[in-house]
């Protein structure tokens, strides 16, 4: 029996949420869940009724549909001061490593052939599943 199998959602929840109404502009749900440094807003009607979610992935949706599109070069928005891991690290280390920074995704450099990969929370996670049972 695997010792995955003793937690369960209430015990790795957040219940610290940020919510919007539906009539929020997207604008101030970006602001806010940056302003929080989380990739999620729960939108609910004013009685708290579960309306939906909005994530970072919508967030490219809504910058590739916007018209005009925008000319800002990426430069202006990327992360410039990077933590990178090595193909040789050990995924505890990676693992703790994006933790303690909130990190998502990490590039993975190897010497004199530059980024070689990225290593991402959903990576992660799909290695978890399928470990043994």
């Amino acid at each position: 029996m695997d010792e995955l199998d003793d937690v369960f959602v209430a015990q790795v929840m957040s219940e610290s949420l940020y919510t919007v109404t539906p009539e929020t502009l997207v604008e101030e749900a970006a602001n806010g869940m940056m302003e929080r440094r989380i990739g999620s807003v729960i939108v609910v009607d004013d009685d708290g009724t579960l309306r939906g979610i909005l994530t970072n992935t919508d967030f490219v949706q809504i910058v590739a549909e916007r018209q005009p599109k925008d000319q800002t070069p990426v430069s202006e928005y990327m992360s410039a001061d990077l933590i990178t891991a090595a193909p040789g690290d050990s995924l505890s280390h990676v693992a703790d490593t994006m933790l303690e920074h909130g990190f998502h995704h990490m590039p993975v450099t190897d010497g004199d052939e530059g980024v070689v990969g990225v290593v991402s929370t959903t990576d992660l996670t799909a290695y978890l599943s399928r470990l043994p049972r």
